[in-house]
């Protein structure tokens, strides 16, 4: 069986993350991620380039399926309208090439990474980093989308795609990451687990 290949994105009209990992077996690997700076114009032309950028993208990483984070209302609704806007791209872009496509709320995510709902950029980022076994962390809106990516991994089961067993443990993995992060700065862990989680050592 083909192993899923998961293209997360996180729309922009300035800057477009985009992630994609692997599932295979109980294991996540990073296939490729980045940013697509989005160049200054009008609107049309700026979605049109967000829209072939990651027609690139699906083209040069062989997505299985992509998901791609849900628009919040802020309290500048035209800020809103326009990311709205630049989703519809990516939508169109991952849709047109035959993928599923799949949507979370940025709570949802932040729960799936790291167990939080309220997790800042720097924590995300880094969590990424450990989960995937990265170098190095990567760019902010390559953190968000490859971020989206894992959510999509552990959410598979409910999708009605098989889940490798590992996935299933993403609060244990989370875990262990957060763990890993501690000892690596040479402190106590301080999880954003509930304190039921982590009582559970």
């Amino acid at each position: 069986m083909r192993p899923r290949r998961i293209l997360g994105i996180d729309p922009g009209l300035q800057r477009t993350g985009f992630g994609v990992i692997e599932v295979r077996g109980d294991g996540l690997s990073w296939i490729e991620s980045g940013v697509l700076r989005i160049g200054k114009g009008d609107l049309a032309s700026r979605l049109a380039e967000i829209h072939r950028g990651l027609q690139e993208v699906i083209e040069r990483t062989a997505p299985t399926e992509a998901c791609v984070e849900k628009v919040f209302v802020n309290v500048n609704p035209q800020s809103t309208l326009l990311l709205g806007q630049a989703r519809g791209a990516a939508l169109c872009a991952a849709s047109l090439a035959g993928l599923a496509v799949h949507e979370y709320t940025a709570l949802q995510v932040k729960q799936a990474i790291t167990g939080f709902g309220h997790a800042d950029k720097v924590q995300m980022q880094k969590m990424v980093r450990m989960l995937l076994g990265l170098a190095s962390a990567p760019a902010a809106d390559a953190a968000d989308a490859l971020a989206c990516a894992i959510c999509q991994a552990h959410a598979g089961k409910r999708q009605g795609v098989a889940v490798p067993a590992g996935a299933t443990r993403r609060r244990g993995s989370a875990r262990a990451a957060w763990g890993a992060l501690a000892a690596e700065r040479g402190k106590a862990t301080t999880s954003p687990l509930s304190p039921r989680e982590r009582g559970r050592g």
